[in-house]
């Protein structure tokens, strides 16, 4: 009888501290406004090569000098320059030549002209005889050659304005050209005839290539920086570029290469962010980085975290003994978000013995073996251990704590795979029609962690290569 007693009296107890069980429902915990700021990103650096396919400039170039030249009037009109002697002739080009080297590029061609002269004897002025019949140079013979070059230096501007400084150099006569039956040579009527046509041809190639404006084609390629790009899952990437600098140009065979700089503050976030339009700034000062260093943030959102430590706590529940009472623990659902100054606060909704809300914080740190962020050191915030003091003391027992420890890591191997994947998708690609990047992520490494009030903020370093190359410029932007 004795020992039904005993009995009866736990029973009485249970169902009396069940049925009086109290509701818990702490305060809030403190938050602080966080140690993060998007001003505080490191600028990253990139420096892009880019190589410029010079063969649709050289194109320009040779439909804009003429491929045929004559004397005035020719056929029917003289050249006369004295008394004594009178000329027209007729010249044609080859193909032009391009040859390119450092920061300079010429233009040369070989010339091949016919001219037809006559004679007659003059005396102070005075004709004295009627002109000879006309002597022919070229025509039943070989054409007479001349080589003609233009020299060009290249230079860019602040403004993005590719200047070209363009030199005729002095042409030179490979053959001779003698006429009629003294065997005059008129060589050099014929070479400053020539000289004439190359001077009017290089004013027409400075007004249209001496000056070369890509600030409207850079501008295209700032646009479509300051756009968000999707990652296929992962979030948004805004690249929030800065500066653009050119830090060295040099032309080598068919090619004009570039070295571009480009400072940025890149940030990935899962919903899309506004995008925004600006003018190209000038060009920015040299940089001899190579490769690339790109300082990004990713923000990630709290729903997201909550709902994998969902899947694994939700309905879990824990026993606990508190001398002959049984206590009962039983997690209802979680939510995770951001306590300030490297502190993650977790909200539990639980019931069992008791029912209500508890707050835990925690401190979020990455493991980069196992690519994992860990919340460590979790413990009650401090509002929750008052009301469990006076009610639910049995909590304190380390068994919840530790079990969220464990539930509450985050693998970030896949995420960096899948961000690395998408990263290089972006890299290769054609921008605008005729520019086409190539280049790949060496390696993305988590440098930070903020679990600001609103998001998670992962501030990660990737480094890389990165090239562009341009096949075709449409110059009537």
């Amino acid at each position: 009888m004795k020992g039904k007693g005993i009995v009866s009296i736990v029973i009485i107890l249970f169902i009396f501290s069940t049925s009086s069980a109290q509701k818990i429902n702490p305060e809030n915990p403190d938050l602080s406004p966080g140690n993060y700021r998007l001003d505080s990103l490191p600028n990253s650096e990139l420096n892009i090569p880019v190589q410029i396919n010079l063969k649709p400039i050289y194109q320009m170039a040779e439909k804009s000098v003429d491929t045929l030249f004559t004397s005035p009037g020719y056929p029917d009109g003289w050249v006369q320059e004295g008394c004594d002697t009178r000329y027209k002739y007729i010249f044609r080009r080859s193909p032009l030549e391009m040859k390119a080297a450092g920061s300079s590029l010429n233009l040369g061609f070989t010339g091949y002209y016919k001219i037809v002269g006559s004679t007659r004897l003059c005396v102070n002025g005075t004709v004295v005889s009627p002109w000879t019949p006309a002597c022919r140079c070229g025509f039943s013979e070989p054409e007479r050659r001349v080589t003609v070059a233009f020299s060009n230096s290249l230079s860019i501007q602040p403004d993005f304005k590719v200047k070209l400084n363009i030199k005729r150099e002095e042409p030179n006569a490979l053959d001779k050209c003698e006429v009629c039956f003294w065997g005059q040579d008129i060589t050099k009527q014929v070479i400053k005839g020539l000289t004439a046509e190359l001077d009017a041809a290089k004013k027409e190639l400075d007004k249209s290539y001496a000056s070369v404006d890509l600030k409207p084609r850079f501008q295209q390629v700032w646009d479509q920086l300051n756009k968000s790009y999707n990652l296929y899952g992962l979030g948004w990437l805004q690249i929030n570029p800065q500066k653009i600098k050119i830090n060295n140009l040099f032309v080598d065979r068919d090619s004009l290469h570039v070295y571009l700089g480009l400072s940025a503050k890149p940030v990935i976030s899962f919903e899309k962010p506004a995008e925004k339009s600006s003018w190209i700034p000038n060009l920015g000062a040299f940089s001899r980085q190579q490769g690339f260093s790109i300082f990004l943030d990713a923000v990630l959102s709290y729903d997201s975290l909550s709902n994998i430590m969902n899947l694994q706590l939700r309905g879990k529940e824990f026993n606990f003994k508190k001398g002959f009472i049984k206590k009962k623990f039983i997690i209802e659902d979680c939510k995770i978000y951001g306590g300030g100054f490297e502190k993650l606060i977790i909200k539990l909704n639980f019931s069992g013995t008791n029912s209500g809300v508890v707050y835990l914080a925690g401190k979020p740190v990455y493991d980069k073996d196992k690519k994992t962020i860990e919340v460590t050191d979790i413990d009650f915030d401090i509002k929750s251990k008052n009301v469990l003091l006076g009610s639910a003391d049995w909590l304190f027992d380390k068994k919840i704590t530790k079990e969220i420890s464990k539930q509450a890591r985050f693998e970030l191997g896949a995420y960096i795979d899948t961000a690395k994947s998408g990263m290089d998708k972006q890299l290769n690609q054609e921008w605008i029609k005729g520019i086409r990047s190539t280049g790949n992520i060496h390696d993305i490494k988590l440098i930070g962690i903020y679990p600001m009030q609103q998001h998670l903020v992962l501030r990660s370093n990737c480094s890389g290569n990165l090239s562009v190359k341009v096949e075709s410029i449409d110059f009537s932007l």
